[in-house]
């Protein structure tokens, strides 16, 4: 018996010459939380409404928990929350009657709605708006009552956009938290551009480009791709710099240096090594110590996620996805966000 809550395979969309999802193949298992990456327009969140039914596939296949989303639509939307870019609401409702409306929508009465509701309310923290306006609400308030709802139900699979969009620190990391707690009997996705977003709540990254898979692995996977693994970053004054760079450089492991000044002339130095595995930081401090350099600051990298998403991804890629659309697309995908 399979573990996946969450299986596509083939998956394609096509915006009339222009294909915005091409050949997406995958799996999220129960306990895992997927961070979905990819730039502006990679089709990342055309793939989201695939998986949660609101668009319908070119061709290729999703399911469910065992439930295939365009043949058994409504049992295996019935297992997914779903938080979608913008959370969008009615403004004139509050809190309250909002996810009164969603919880009837889910079939959800009586005291089983009070309880739900209740639930959702105290694990997005809204026990001080719930009689308040939709629409008077601040951008982190309406965001956290988009994420009341999508955990409304208890689902065990939970598709989010962004959810952190909005939020202030301290609410970003209840978010996070929350998210790490429901996360053992879940199947999660969370599509972002806060890539410390996926170092601190993902157990594995996927990052498309122009529709297509470039990476898929674990955060700390990822950033061994970096070039910045094992490096070694020194920042020395500026009239220990040159000799620094001289005998660094000479080391047998040692493939590259590079290094930047700033105004008031100190040097901040980044050492690569030779081999992308070895690690050069105690035969830099070793020279440092015989030779009593001016050196304010030594650290080893473990890497960077910005630059393996950067080295990996277009950069000619458009802003957005509905920019390659002519305006009746536009409005096509727009409403099937709603439909």
């Amino acid at each position: 018996m399979t573990d996946a809550f969450i299986e596509i395979s083939g998956l394609v969309k096509r915006f009339g010459p222009f294909t915005a999802v091409d050949g997406l193949s995958f799996r999220v298992e129960k306990g895992e939380v997927l961070g979905f990456l990819g730039p502006n327009g990679a089709g990342k969140s055309t793939t989201m409404k695939m998986i949660t039914g609101f668009l319908a596939p070119t061709a290729g296949h999703v399911s469910v928990c065992g439930f295939d989303v365009e043949s058994q639509r409504m049992a295996a939307q019935s297992l997914i929350g779903y938080l979608p870019e913008g959370a969008p609401a009615y403004g004139d409702m509050t809190p309250r009657q909002f996810l009164g409306f969603i919880a009837d929508v889910r079939g959800l009465r009586g005291k089983d709605a009070l309880k739900a509701i209740d639930r959702a309310v105290e694990r997005t923290e809204l026990e001080h708006v719930m009689d308040q306006q939709i629409e008077t609400l601040s951008k982190g308030f309406t965001r956290r009552v988009g994420f009341a709802q999508a955990i409304l139900h208890d689902p065990k699979v939970l598709i989010m956009d962004e959810p952190t969009d909005g939020l202030d620190p301290n609410q970003k990391h209840s978010v996070r938290s929350l998210i790490a707690s429901m996360a053992p009997e879940k199947a999660i996705i969370i599509s972002t551009h806060i890539l410390e977003e996926v170092d601190s709540v993902c157990s594995r990254a996927l990052i498309i480009d122009r529709g297509h898979i470039v990476a898929d692995g674990t955060p700390d996977d990822l950033i061994a791709r970096s070039r910045y693994h094992n490096a070694v970053t020194v920042v020395v004054g500026a009239k220990d710099a040159q000799e620094l760079r001289a005998q660094v450089a000479a080391l047998p492991m040692v493939g590259d240096v590079e290094e930047t000044t700033d105004a008031n002339g100190t040097v901040e130095m980044t050492i690569f090594p030779k081999v992308h595995d070895d690690i050069v930081v105690d035969d830099v401090s070793d020279l440092i110590t015989h030779n009593n350099w001016d050196v304010r600051a030594l650290y080893a990298e473990a890497g960077r996620l910005d630059q393996v998403f950067r080295s990996l991804t277009t950069a000619d890629t458009v802003e957005d996805e509905g920019e390659r659309l002519s305006p009746e697309e536009r409005d096509r995908v727009g409403r099937a966000s709603f439909e």
